[in-house]
């Protein structure tokens, strides 16, 4: 029971990313560079399909959801990892531990199953044109987006619950910039096996099914496209298809490389580097992609801007 009482009370040490050197305090302030266009346009992709009812499509709304889980995830991180710094504390307590294991993975799990309706979106807007309204109706689309938040939600939850349940010992430093559950793991001091294969299930879950749905999807997608006789249909499908797959492939190539291989082949650093890439850099690629790419964002974003002058006037 004492030792309970000492876990609990105790903090842990989140040793960071960057030190104080001149080339660390660049890479800082592009982080905080990095984190303020993702932050930024996460919001305005949020605010523009709210507010442009020409958005309020299937297609959109899932996008919609897609912004706000990448504006929820990079801020579990990144606001943390910069108030330690800044201020030279890297202690973090168990409840603010126990908090970002839970949002970044619950997060990550709803992402995944988002991708796979967003793909699943593609394929029937490409192959079944005529029956879109049907399939992709307003309410299936609301119970996809609802499923995938509940979906990564449950998964969090049973993360969580087992991650804080091992005793933890010893210098309690966490070799990483936010509370990540294999680094975590490497403080157990019990064995942690069992957890590591149910982790490595729920990532088949998580990752493995969605990414065959979404190789189903495409595999149909792409077959559509070649058969089509305009050259200009082609075009049209395959530019609204790649933005989705630029991001499938940034977002699950990270999390795969993570989280499927065993704790004890990994290496504090690639682990860092990594997270880095998909929960600070791909958040502010997601918008950029998209919005650059999407006629039907620049309008609506061109719109409001015109809103606003008239009303400044």
């Amino acid at each position: 029971m004492a030792w309970e009482n000492h876990t609990l009370n105790s903090n842990f040490i989140l040793l960071g990313i960057f030190d104080h050197s001149p080339t660390h305090i660049f890479l800082f302030s592009l982080v905080l560079g990095i984190f303020t266009v993702a932050f930024m346009g996460n919001t305005i992709m949020v605010l523009l399909i709210y507010l442009d009812t020409q958005l309020h499509t299937p297609m959109y709304l899932l996008l919609s959801q897609l912004s706000l889980m990448d504006l929820m995830l990079i801020c579990t991180t990144v606001p943390k990892m910069t108030f330690n710094y800044l201020s030279g504390k890297k202690s973090i307590s168990l409840a603010g531990c126990g908090t970002q294991i839970f949002l970044y993975v619950s997060l990550l799990g709803a992402e995944c199953f988002l991708l796979a309706a967003m793909a699943y979106d593609r394929y029937v807007a490409i192959c079944h044109p005529l029956r879109y309204s049907i399939l992709m109706s307003q309410k299936i689309c609301c119970l996809m987006a609802v499923s995938s938040w509940v979906v990564g939600s449950f998964d969090g939850i049973i993360v969580i619950a087992v991650a804080l349940s091992f005793p933890y010992c010893g210098s309690r430093e966490i070799p990483h910039f936010f509370c990540d559950v294999p680094a975590l793991l490497t403080l157990s001091c019990t064995k942690t096996l069992l957890f590591e294969r149910l982790m490595f299930i729920c990532c088949v879950i998580m990752l493995l099914f969605p990414v065959a749905v979404i190789i189903a999807s495409y595999v149909r997608v792409i077959m559509a496209i070649i058969c089509m006789g305009s050259g200009e249909g082609r075009r049209k499908a395959f530019a609204t298809c790649s933005s989705h797959l630029m991001v499938v492939g940034m977002y699950y190539g990270a999390a795969m490389f993570i989280y499927m291989r065993p704790v004890s082949d990994r290496s504090p650093t690639q682990d860092k580097m990594v997270s880095a890439f998909y929960t600070i850099l791909t958040p502010m690629l997601n918008p950029l992609i998209y919005s650059l790419r999407n006629k039907e964002v620049a309008r609506a974003f061109m719109k409001v801007l015109g809103k606003c002058f008239s009303w400044q006037s």
